[in-house]
């Protein structure tokens, strides 16, 4: 699985809900891999690189990368 494989689903993720719907990336992790869970770390670093993404953590725009804890996605 590429890195624009990955971007290709989040963006997907992204448009399917909207500008006011979040999503969460393991989300897009279950829908690419059975075992999803290694995905995570690489799914953040490539949302963070997407200027069309924000992320959230209780509200707030955060760094997917340094964040901890869970986090939401959505459309910038």
């Amino acid at each position: 699985m590429t890195d624009a494989d990955i971007a290709a689903t989040l963006r997907a993720f992204a448009l399917q809900r909207g500008a006011d719907k979040t999503f969460c990336p393991s989300e897009v992790a279950r829908a690419l891999a059975g075992d999803w869970r290694p995905l995570m770390p690489r799914i953040r670093e490539i949302a963070a690189a997407m200027p069309d993404l924000k992320a959230t953590q209780k509200g707030q725009t955060v760094d997917p990368v340094t964040a901890t804890g869970p986090i939401r996605l959505s459309l910038a």
